[in-house]
């Protein structure tokens, strides 16, 4: 009786094409690492002697490191930019990512389809388009428009905002907080932070060149590369659960609420960190559309109040001085230092983003 052997033949694991991918694959990984450490140890090498100088050399040095006609000091400077990147960005990325997904849920699951393709090409187009000619179509053409709608939120809102926390007034020649609501009072006449004030929505007058202006202006930057990836991301929902869905007499936006928000969330939150990155990391348009100040507050309405790291590197630079060999000067490593923090801030941005995905990886189409 013969007998029909069933083991398989043996596929060569160490032929000359498999070695050669494998060590490209692993050549790949390693350049991401590499180039990352290069970066950041060029940062630190250029950068380093200001962290270790006092705060009388960098102001005695450093001529653009003042506040209101006062010097301050690296760490006081870097905080106020710093500031500036983070609210200006995540006020941007409120804006953007509710739309976006909104957009992105027409295109998959209501358009028809010709309508559905034409609109992803122009999503595309708008994520192409450089940053230097959005800040230009900001100042000429959305800064006229958006000055009529803070004034209207102005005069809208600050009542409320009187009512509850109250204002400064001048009584028999001196100033003083007077209004409001018992808490609310106290808070935003002596928290200089506290947000819940009439500021908070007082315009200056003349042009909007704010940080809420510069918000919106990143909103539309970042909302062609949350919306495509939030788009590829809905389209992945696999079919038989939302047709189940709907067999069960689900209307279509129960369908969406109950199938493809939940399998989508970390694609969500991978296309918003993705556009948060961009935003942070903005130089151009935010330089040309916002009125630079270093304040910590939250007086998105008003000019010369916020500025970001980037826009601060980029309005800087080309006057820092890098002094000689004998005589080094501190400006340009000032600079330099700023960029190490943003690049940090990235960084750290991307490592929670990476750890809110992988709490629901079993949900992501990347983890499967």
């Amino acid at each position: 009786m013969s007998t029909v052997s069933t083991s398989r033949p043996k596929r060569s694991a160490g032929s000359r094409e498999d070695r050669a991918f494998r060590g490209l694959a692993y050549g790949a990984g390693i350049a991401i690492f590499v180039l990352l450490g290069a970066v950041a140890f060029f940062l630190l090498l250029q950068s380093y002697q200001v962290y270790t100088a006092s705060a009388e050399e960098i102001q005695a040095d450093v001529g653009f490191s003042r506040v209101g006609g006062e010097p301050i000091s690296f760490w006081s400077f870097a905080a106020r930019a710093l500031w500036g990147t983070v609210l200006s960005s995540v006020v941007a990325l409120a804006l953007a990512v509710p739309l976006a997904i909104g957009i992105a849920l027409f295109i998959s699951h209501y358009a028809p389809r010709r309508l559905a393709q034409g609109l992803g090409y122009i999503i595309d187009l708008l994520a192409a388009i450089p940053s230097i000619i959005y800040g230009m179509w900001g100042m000429a053409t959305l800064e006229p428009i958006l000055r009529h709608i803070f004034v209207w939120l102005e005069n809208t809102f600050r009542p409320f905002f009187v009512w509850l926390a109250g204002e400064e007034q001048v009584v028999n020649g001196e100033a003083m907080w007077a209004g409001g609501l018992p808490g609310f009072n106290y808070a935003a006449a002596n928290w200089d932070w506290w947000p819940i004030t009439p500021d908070i929505v007082t315009m200056s007058a003349g042009p909007a060149r704010n940080l809420a202006m510069g918000a919106v202006v990143l909103a539309i930057m970042v909302l062609p590369i949350i919306t495509a990836l939030c788009r590829e991301v809905f389209i992945q929902t696999p079919r038989l659960q939302e047709e189940a869905a709907m067999a069960l007499g689900a209307t279509r936006w129960e369908m969406i609420r109950m199938t493809v928000l939940p399998m989508s969330r970390s694609g969500i939150v991978s296309a918003s960190m993705l556009g948060l990155g961009r935003a942070l990391g903005e130089t151009m348009a935010i330089l040309m559309v916002l009125s630079a100040g270093l304040e910590i507050n939250f007086k998105i309405f008003s000019v010369g109040q916020h500025s970001t790291i980037a826009s601060q590197i980029a309005l800087r630079w080309p006057e820092a001085s890098a002094g000689t060999p004998e005589n080094p000067s501190l400006e340009q490593p000032f600079l330099v230092a700023l960029g190490l923090l943003l690049f940090v801030l990235t960084f750290v941005v991307n490592v929670i983003a990476r750890a809110i995905v992988n709490r629901r990886k079993e949900f992501s189409g990347a983890n499967a």
